[in-house]
């Protein structure tokens, strides 16, 4: 998962916490091309260089100077974007480590009172600043004379950050933001006990590999049994959340949050009737691939019926994979995989090691899921995630990796606003590590059948995914579509969106109670709404940059620097074409695609 780059323009604040000839000589030039990992914090010049963000008194005046200057001129207003991105960065990268300190550590309150300060004495105060420099930017007499193809993007989004403020969301918003911290306290305390030791829910999964068919069962009940213990708290929570939000789309002059939401994550490129087109194309063209895998699987384990806790399960005889131990192993093979791929690829991990720019392992007390969360001073950005010695570990691993690098080619830009790049090319740059980097992963796996399952497993998952990702959107927009709904209403719908993309093989007799629940595990509901189909949308991105990397590998990671470089200075459209891409997510697009990944599934069988 990307973490959303934060940003001083307002509607960042309260979330806080990418003709052949052309191609073919990118690629040669690939060969030549110097990247360097060696990232350099961004210069001060308009903040002193020992200031540290302690409180709106000290913070305030550097806003004023900047509201209070003459940019009349288009040699002054270039140079107040450059001062204002400064204090956009250092801000943005104050209120980052906050965030990434409580989430590794949910049980510190000091940790989370300083996150709380923020939100409360430190944003709402910001808020009304950054919409005030956004409204002197775009009545500047100058404005005219800036580069109408070098701003494009970010004037578009000014205007729409303008268009979507609001006085009085501003304490909503901050109350938002300390209430979607919640999921993480609630979540990162359970834990289940399993032979008398106590084990994260991330961490327990890996008894899920087991042959014993018992002992998956057992824990995976302990699992589900100890989500409904906090079924009543997280409901609570999200009602909280769902009345908040749907103020804030009715004070901006929406008629429901859903619609809200969407202009605020700058959809510029798709509308709501597309998404409704994507899940009707999971439901066509996916789902039969679904049913073909869970069916190999059921006759692989030699079961009469193929139960939610055999998913992970190998045929008895088969080890699980363990493709490392410590998160400290991750890290380095991962590294070494990264190298045979691009050196400058192992050379980002390696800086944010050196710099400390991990937290890899799961423990008692950590926030659940995993990001990489882009530093705007520091240049290298800092990954979480919850590792436990699982396969899934490592498509994890190279998904955050691929975001890094993401960070890496983007913070040599000259605004901190042109590297909030759409999410939709995001997850592009990651799930396509996921991808690229299969052919190099001999650095977790010395067996040659090892391998050649682990590859089946990421394949498996880049298809299994989509319906998962469909019910989740699809059930977000019932959501706000009816804000006022009862709990009993929300199972409801819940449940029918589930069985609508259920799979013809696994049996969930007797689970009814627990996959009714099952949407509280999801933390995108509650921590940043509307974030999941861009999933979809870029895993069709990553598999078609997959298929350009199986014709020509050097052409395809030319391709997907070049894209990654860019940032968010091109719509997403022109984004998608640097990377040698079509933005298109349409039913026909999909089937191609589909058709690819079980092409080359076949050859692995």
């Amino acid at each position: 998962m990307r973490q959303l780059r934060k940003s001083i323009r307002q509607e960042k604040w309260h979330n806080l916490f990418s003709h052949y000839k052309i191609i073919a000589a990118f690629g040669r030039l690939f060969l030549t091309m110097n990247y360097s990992a060696d990232i350099k914090k961004t210069d001060r010049h308009f903040l002193p260089k020992d200031f540290v963000v302690s409180n709106w008194e000290s913070l305030e005046p550097f806003f004023k100077m900047l509201l209070e200057r003459d940019i009349s001129t288009k040699e002054n207003l270039e140079q107040w974007l450059k001062d204002q991105s400064e204090l956009e960065a250092a801000v943005s990268e104050d209120a980052c480590w906050r965030q990434i300190k409580m989430t590794c550590d949910t049980q510190n309150k000091s940790i989370e009172e300083a996150f709380n300060y923020f939100c409360v004495h430190i944003q709402p105060n910001v808020q009304p600043y950054a919409d005030a420099l956004n409204k002197k930017l775009m009545s500047a007499p100058s404005l005219q004379e800036l580069d109408p193809e070098k701003y494009f993007t970010y004037l578009r989004n000014i205007k729409k950050n303008i268009e979507l403020f609001r006085e009085e969301n501003i304490p909503i918003q901050s109350e938002l933001a300390v209430l979607q911290q919640q999921f993480g306290q609630i979540s990162g305390a359970m834990t289940v006990e399993i032979n008398g030791q106590q084990f994260t829910l991330q961490q327990a999964a890996k008894f899920l590999e087991s042959e014993d068919r018992s002992t998956r069962e057992e824990v995976y009940l302990k699992i589900q049994e100890k989500r409904l213990e906090g079924k009543d708290s997280l409901n609570d929570l999200f009602d909280k959340l769902i009345a908040l939000r749907n103020t804030e789309s009715k004070n901006a002059g929406f008629d429901n949050y859903r619609d809200y939401r969407f202009k605020e994550l700058g959809r510029f490129d798709y509308e709501q009737k597309d998404c409704f087109q994507f899940h009707e194309a999971v439901k066509q063209h996916v789902l039969p691939l679904v049913n073909e895998i869970y069916g190999k699987k059921k006759i692989a384990l030699g079961v009469d019926t193929l139960r939610p806790w055999d998913l992970e399960a190998q045929p008895i005889g088969t080890k699980p994979l363990h493709p490392f131990t410590t998160g400290e192993q991750l890290l380095q093979k991962t590294i070494d995989c990264f190298q045979q791929l691009h050196p400058f690829f192992a050379d980002c991990l390696s800086k944010m090691k050196a710099m400390q720019h991990l937290d890899l392992e799961s423990r008692m007390g950590k926030a659940p899921g995993g990001y990489n969360c882009p530093l705007a001073e520091s240049g290298a950005p800092f990954i979480f995630m919850n590792a436990a010695g699982q396969m899934h570990d490592v498509t994890t691993m190279v998904h955050e990796g691929g975001h890094a690098i993401h960070s890496f080619l983007s913070h040599p830009l000259e605004l901190n606003g042109f590297k909030e790049y759409p999410m939709e090319i995001a997850e592009v740059a990651s799930m396509s590590m996921e991808l690229f980097s299969m052919d190099y992963w001999e650095a977790f796996f010395d067996n040659a059948d090892d391998l050649n399952r682990a590859k089946e497993h990421q394949l498996e998952r880049v298809i299994t995914i989509f319906p998962w990702i469909a019910i989740i959107d699809k059930f977000q927009h019932w959501l706000y579509e009816h804000p006022n709904h009862s709990h009993q209403e929300r199972t409801i719908a819940w449940t029918h969106v589930l069985n609508e993309f259920k799979d013809d093989v696994i049996d969930y007799t007797g689970l009814e109670k627990n996959r009714a629940n099952s949407w509280q595990r999801q933390l995108h509901l509650f921590e940043v709404p509307f974030y999941y189909i861009e999933y979809g949308i870029a895993q069709l991105g990553a598999i078609g940059m997959w298929m350009q990397f199986k014709q020509n590998k050097n052409v395809a990671l030319t391709n997907y620097c070049n894209a990654l470089r860019l940032g968010g200075t091109k719509t997403l459209p022109e984004l998608y074409k640097t990377a040698g891409l079509t933005f298109d997510f349409s039913p026909e697009k999909i089937k191609v695609l589909m058709d690819f990944v079980k092409k080359e599934m076949d050859v692995l069988s």
